[in-house]
Parts: structure tokens; sequence; C-alpha cells
């Protein structure tokens, strides 16, 4: 289980399991974590857990909230991540590490099928691949040893898998031949 480790003044206050699907951060006392601090909103922000993916995220927070440096609406979390809200350093602690099996990790890549990309490649090397315009559309291809998983984390047209609709913060799992709808572009995942 995912943990979140709170520090104010480089001093760890707080070490709390995520143990709730959605769980709130904010100043309030009805907040699942509270932030006792003037600067936090009194809901600040939320955390959502699905499986062994969690996602943060803003709510409209006058402070706002920050992911390593960065101002952040809504953000898939990673290991080790740094969250700031106000005066306080949240690092997440994933649970999900697991070491690497011997056999050798897939590898995949999308292949651009139309628009003025079309014949184009993206390989999938990475730990999680953003694709999308922020505000529009955004879906996250996070990759694991064995599989690559599709996330829609942004946006309210939801992207289209084989023709079907992704539901907002659910891991899609990805298959070889699978094709991706981006608002119009169409991209099909393969495996190396």
């Amino acid at each position: 289980m995912a943990k979140l480790i709170i520090s104010r003044n480089g001093q760890v206050e707080q070490q709390i399991q995520l143990t709730k699907e959605r769980m709130t951060l904010g100043r309030h006392p009805r907040n699942d974590i509270v932030l006792s601090h003037p600067a936090v909103s009194g809901e600040h922000a939320a955390i959502v857990t699905i499986l062994d993916d969690s996602f943060l995220e803003d709510l409209h927070s006058t402070n706002g909230t920050f992911v390593n440096g960065n101002r952040i609406g809504k953000h898939f979390l990673q290991h080790q991540d740094q969250v700031k809200m106000a005066k306080f350093q949240l690092e997440f602690v994933a649970d999900g590490i697991r070491p690497l099996a011997a056999a050798q990790p897939v590898l995949a890549e999308l292949s651009v099928m139309n628009g003025a990309n079309a014949g184009k490649h993206v390989a999938l090397t990475k730990p999680q691949t953003t694709l999308g315009r922020a505000g529009v559309q955004v879906v996250v291809i996070h990759r694991h040893p064995q599989f690559y998983t599709l996330t829609h984390t942004e946006g309210e047209l939801a992207p289209l898998l084989n023709g079907t609709a992704v539901d907002k913060l659910s891991a899609e799992r990805l298959c070889d031949g699978d094709v991706i709808d981006l608002s119009g572009t169409q991209l099909t995942f393969r495996v190396a």
C-alpha cells in the first residue's frame, strides 16, 4: 500500500497509508489528511488510488499544488515524487516497486496512423509517456515490466481504445495491435 511521508521545515510530522480509494487533503478537520496551516485550502487536493496507481488532483486550491517543482491540476504519482502544499513537503512512496523479473522487459511503440504525423513512431521506453493537449485530452501510457497500461488523466472528451471510450483514471491494459484514438488522431500500439 502506497503512503505519504509528510514533513514541515525538514521534520517528518506524519506517515499516512493510502488506505481508501479517494483521500482528501486540506486544512479542515473533515479531510482524510489534515494539514494545519493557513496557506492550505480547506479542501486542497485529493489522491485517488486505483489498483497500484495513484493520482493527485488539486481541488482548485488558492495557493496550488506542486509536484517536483511544477504546479499541477492532475498528476499520475510516481515513487518518490515530491509534493508541496504551502509549508508542507509530502513524499509519495509507492509499494508497487518490484524487482524486474529475469525475463526481458516488454518494449513497445506507437505508430501514428493518420494526420500530419502519419507514419511516425513513438518508442515507449520511459516509465510513463504523456500524450495529448493539456485541458483538452491527456492520456498517460505507463510502462510495467511485462505490459503497458493507458490511463485517461485530463479533459472532458474520453479517448477511445479500439472504439470504446476510456473511463477517466481507469488503467486499461494495452495489447499488441490496439488502436488508440486521441481527438481523431489514431495510434496503433505495437509490441516490439
